[in-house]
């Protein structure tokens, strides 16, 4: 009997299985563009969804030259609580650490007294070398290695894995690269800190005295300067190169009929064999950028809140076995124009059935949308409407549940065989019993 005990649950194996989809991401932004650009690397977002429209070798590391100040303004706002009225002695020997080095300068003065307000617009301006220098040294406390430190650990902070500096200004190190990805996530921080858009957006400034004019070196937002770069749209942000080795450098925004970009372009050619100067073509394709954006870019509605996109089973309810599900919030996108909404891959990851009660705006499961194979967002989806639980009908589940588990039927076939043991071993036992006490047999007189 044990052994027949033992075959019967050695053959009840229960088995699980958990599927796990990988998360969709793309390296490149699924929009093509139908010119071509000569910087190595470019980042295109548009700020009003956050999508990335555009992308060549964003991950790439390049020298970032001036545009590295972007990370000094950043320190130097976070570290100062008065910009106006915090001011800042010029020392000769700090400035003096640009002798020879053939850097754009502020024209800083030996020991004048300017606020960080001031020094903050002859950085950005006409993109000062000294002034990104004097203010490391000020907010290091004269250690200008530790205030490297503090923009390595922010741009650590805010996400950066392609980055990494060894100077305030800019200035070439083989150790001094990031990449135009990573430069996106500083400048958007950079552009929620105080007078960070205004300063960066200036034209000239008087801030040092009308006879010190600081004048931009951004020729698109430069329409008396700026000839063929100017564009109306386009908003600062900073300019940077050091020749051959970063090529032309530029991270700006433009905004046009509701819409707003942010646009990097690094490595454009600066120099050619014979040492004549490229036309600066960061600017071109940056301006170029922003041109197809408008012209073939649109935001559109591709979730609406209170649309129902998927129906599923439900259990325990009465007289009501479905249920729909809506998507958590609404969500809209930027799209090509001849892009329809239609196009847009929907995924979902919910379960076959859920059980009753419900109530509306649980999550239920999610939604996936992908476009071109690159995942655009994931959005909550939620039940429509409240269901109450029927007692009855789960206690009916639960008692049909109970007799379909494996376990049941085992139980059932065990007590079976038990029983017809039992029956067996009885009958032997009463056949044993007679032929161990057979009948007497009495002669008759």
């Amino acid at each position: 009997m044990k052994k027949i005990i033992s075959i019967i649950l050695s053959a009840v194996v229960l088995l699980s299985a958990s599927v796990f989809l990988p998360d969709i991401r793309a390296e490149a932004a699924p929009f093509n563009i139908d010119f071509k650009t000569t910087s190595k690397s470019i980042y295109l977002e548009n700020l009003d969804t956050g999508v990335v429209v555009y992308e060549k070798d964003s991950n790439a590391r390049r020298f970032p030259a001036s545009t590295t100040k972007i990370m000094t303004y950043i320190i130097t706002a976070e570290n100062i609580n008065d910009l106006d009225k915090t001011y800042v002695t010029v020392k000769s020997d700090v400035l003096h650490q640009l002798d020879g080095t053939g850097s754009s300068m502020a024209g800083l003065e030996e020991n004048e007294r300017l606020s960080i307000h001031q020094l903050l617009c002859c950085m950005m301006i006409p993109s000062g070398n000294d002034a990104a220098l004097i203010l490391a040294d000020y907010i290091g406390k004269g250690n200008i290695s530790s205030f490297v430190d503090m923009m390595n650990k922010k741009a650590n902070e805010l996400g950066c894995t392609g980055t990494h500096f060894a100077n305030p200004h800019g200035l070439n190190d083989p150790n001094h690269y990031t990449t135009v990805s990573d430069m996106a996530k500083i400048t958007k921080y950079a552009l929620t800190l105080p007078l960070f858009s205004e300063i960066t957006n200036t034209v000239t400034s008087d801030i040092l005295g009308d006879d010190r004019y600081l004048v931009t070196t951004n020729s698109m937002i430069d329409e008396n300067r700026g000839g063929d770069y100017y564009y109306p749209y386009a908003a600062g942000i900073k300019t940077g190169s050091t020749g051959n080795d970063s090529g032309y450098c530029l991270v700006s925004t433009a905004s046009k009929d509701g819409y707003t970009y942010l646009c990097i372009a690094y490595g454009a050619p600066y120099e050619d064999s014979r040492g004549n100067n490229y036309d600066n073509g960061a600017m071109i394709d940056s301006a170029n950028l922003y041109r197809w954006a408008f012209k073939n870019l649109s935001i559109k509605s591709v979730l609406d809140k209170n649309s129902l996109v998927k129906e599923i089973n439900l259990k325990y309810a009465w007289n009501k076995d479905k249920i729909q599900l809506a998507p958590a919030q609404g969500y809209s996108t930027i799209l090509p124009d001849e892009v329809s909404t239609e196009s847009i891959d929907r995924s979902f990851d919910i379960p076959e059935s859920i059980d009753a009660p419900v109530r509306a705006g649980d999550k239920v499961g999610t939604i996936t949308l992908t476009y071109a194979n690159q995942k655009l967002a994931t959005i909550d989806l939620i039940a429509s409407e409240s269901v109450d639980r029927s007692e009855l009908l789960s206690a009916l589940a639960a008692l049909d549940s109970i007799v379909k588990s494996s376990w049941f039927i085992v139980t059932v076939i065990v007590l079976g065989l038990l029983i017809l043991i039992y029956f067996i071993i009885a009958a032997i036992y009463t056949k044993r019993k007679r032929n161990n006490n057979p009948v007497k047999k009495y002669r008759k007189f």
